[in-house]
């Protein structure tokens, strides 16, 4: 179901936080990294954030995009929660 760009309660285009949670494992910015790049060409990796875990197995990672659209969201979530070394995305 697609809402009307009237009833989003986000202006477009727009920056846009995701946090995304993983295994702290060799790669898994990179990828993360690759995922906001594809669906933001202009995204700049030198925003990341990152965060351990209290036990230091987990890593926060934190990707501000540039939203266009409900739609690119909604792959870009669909995209992530489905990525092999994702575990949660906020």
């Amino acid at each position: 179901m697609s809402t009307p760009s009237s009833e989003s309660l986000i202006e477009y285009p727009s920056r846009f936080p995701i946090k995304v949670m993983g295994a702290k494992v060799e790669g898994f910015v990179e990828a993360i990294t690759r995922v906001a790049m594809h669906f933001d060409p202009g995204f700049d990796p030198a925003s990341i954030e990152l965060r351990d875990s209290r036990g230091g197995n987990y890593l926060g990672i934190t990707i501000t995009i540039t939203a266009t659209s409900r739609e690119q969201l909604d792959e870009l979530y669909r995209t992530l929660t489905t990525h092999p070394m994702v575990k949660v995305v906020l």
